[in-house]
C-alpha cells in the first residue's frame, strides 16, 4: 500500500498531477470535499449529521470528516493506496490523520508539496479564468486564497518534516517535467517497498530446495515454519522444548508457538537489507491466512505474490516415497497410508487457502516438473515481473 498526501498552492496543478498518480498507481482518491458531497447526496448517518451542522451555518467538523476517510479507506481494501488531496489541511489534522493511520495499521508514506512562485500561481488562475468563467479566478480573491494556504500549510509541512517523509518539488515547467520530479519522489518510496510471496503446494512438490533458492536468488528472507521450528529445537530454547514434547506426542503444533516466530521474523527486517519474505507451510489453513494477512498489515506490509507449484499425484508420491529414503525424511514420508493422508489433508485444509487468495490477489500456477534449476526459472521470472510492477 501506497499512501501520500498532494499538497500545493492554488494553481499548482495538483489535479493533473494527482489523476497521473491515481491512474499509474491504483490509488483511491480522498478528496475530503467529494467525499463529504457523496455522504450527503446518498444521505448517510454521516451525510445527515454534516447536512444538519451545515444548514444550521456551521463547519463540518474534523470528527465527521476523519470517520468518512475512515470509512473510505476500510471499503476500499483492494485500492492499491490512497492519495489525500484537501487533507490534512491544519497541524491537528496531521495529527488526526497520524492516529487513523495507526489505528488502520499503515502510515502516511511521503507528502509531496509542489512549489510555486506566487507570481506564476496568480497568472495561471488569471489565465484559466479567462476561460474557466468562475467569478474567483481574480486577483484579489487569488491573492487571499494564496495567503490563507501559506498560513494554514506551512504548520503541516513543518509536521511531516520532521518525520522526514515531507518532499518539496519544484513545480514549474511543463506538466511533464513535473510529473517526472514526483515520479523519483515516488520511486524512491516504493524501493521501500517488500515483495512478499506465498509459495504452495503439495508435499513433495519442491517448495522447500525452491524457497531457499529464490530467496539467496532475489535477496528475500525464506520463512518456513518447519526449519524454524527445527531450528528453536536445537537451541533447546524454552518453545523448542515445547515442541520436542508436541512431536514426541504426536500433536500439530499450535499457532501460538509459529505466529510470534514468524512476527520476530518481521521485526527483524530493519537494517537486515532484505527486499521481502517467501513464505513456506504458512498459511496452511483458512485461519492462518487471516493471521498472515495481520500480521503483514501490521508491519506495514501486504502479500503481493501467490505462487502454487503443480505437480502430478502419482509423481508427488514417487518423490515422497524416495524422500523417505533420505536424510530429508518428514515423518509422513516414512509409509504409503500416511503420505497418502498427508496429501488429503493439504487438499481439504490448504486448497481452500489457496482459492482465497484466488479472488483477493490471483494466484500464479508454476509448473513443478522437471530440475530444481528448471522450476526456479519459471518462477524467477515471476519474481522479477512483480518487481517491476511494485516500482
Amino acid at each position: 500500500m501506497l499512501n501520500i498526501a498532494l499538497f500545493g498552492p492554488p494553481g499548482a496543478g495538483k489535479g493533473t498531477q494527482a489523476e497521473d498518480l491515481i491512474d499509474k498507481h491504483r490509488l483511491f482518491h480522498i478528496s475530503t470535499g467529494d467525499l463529504l458531497r457523496k455522504e450527503l447526496k446518498e444521505e448517510t448517518p454521516l451525510g445527515l449529521e454534516a447536512k444538519e451542522i451545515i444548514a444550521s451555518g456551521g463547519l463540518v467538523p474534523d470528527e465527521i470528516i476523519v470517520q468518512i476517510i475512515e470509512k473510505t479507506i476500510t471499503e476500499n481494501p483492494q485500492a492499491g493506496g490512497f492519495l489525500f488531496d484537501g487533507f490534512p489541511r491544519t497541524y491537528i489534522q496531521a495529527y488526526i490523520l497520524e492516529g487513523l493511520m495507526i489505528k488502520l495499521n499503515t502510515s502516511l508514506h511521503c507528502l509531496i508539496s509542489l512549489e510555486v512562485p506566487e507570481e506564476e500561481s496568480v497568472q495561471r488562475l488569471l489565465d484559466r479564468g479567462k476561460t474557466s468563467g468562475r467569478s474567483d479566478d481574480n486577483e484579489t480573491v487569488i491573492r487571499n486564497r494564496l495567503r490563507e494556504y501559506r498560513e494554514k500549510t506551512l504548520p503541516v509541512l513543518n509536521f511531516y518534516r520532521e518525520r522526514g517523509i515531507c518532499h518539496e518539488i519544484d513545480g514549474t515547467g511543463t506538466v511533464e517535467d513535473v510529473r517526472g520530479r514526483i515520479q523519483r519522489v515516488v520511486s524512491e518510496e516504493l524501493s521501500k517497498r517488500l515483495l512478499n510471496v506465498v509459495l504452495f503446494g503439495y508435499p513433495g512438490s519442491g517448495r522447500g530446495s525452491l524457497g531457499m533458492a529464490l530467496a539467496a536468488k532475489h535477496g528475500l528472507e525464506f520463512i518456513a515454519t518447519g526449519r524454524m521450528l527445527a531450528e528453536e529445537i536445537r537451541k533447546d530454547t524454552e518453545t523448542g522444548r515445547r515442541v520436542r514434547e508436541l512431536y514426541e506426542n504426536g500433536q500439530l503444533v499450535p499457532d501460538e508457538i509459529v505466529v510470534p516466530l514468524i512476527e520476530a521474523k518481521l521485526r527483524q527486517r530493519n537494517g537486515n537489507g532484505v527486499k521481502g519474505y517467501i513464505f513456506k507451510g504458512f498459511p496452511r489453513t483458512l485461519v492462518q491466512s487471516y493471521i498472515l494477512d495481520g500480521l503483514l498489515r501490521k508491519h506495514d506490509s501486504a502479500i503481493n505474490t501467490v505462487l502454487e507449484i503443480e505437480v502430478p499425484t502419482l509423481e508427488l508420491i514417487t518423490r515422497l516415497e524416495a524422500r523417505s529414503k533420505t536424510d530429508r525424511c518428514m515423518p509422513y514420508d516414512s509409509e504409503l497410508p500416511k503420505i497418502v493422508r498427508r496429501l488429503e489433508e493439504h487438499e481439504n485444509k490448504t486448497i481452500p487457502v489457496i482459492r482465497k487468495y484466488e479472488k483477493l490477489h490471483g494466484v500464479t500456477p508454476i509448473d513443478g516438473r522437471g530440475s530444481l534449476e528448471e522450476v526456479s526459472e519459471r518462477v524467477s521470472n515471476v519474481i522479477e515481473n512483480a518487481f517491476k510492477e511494485m516500482r
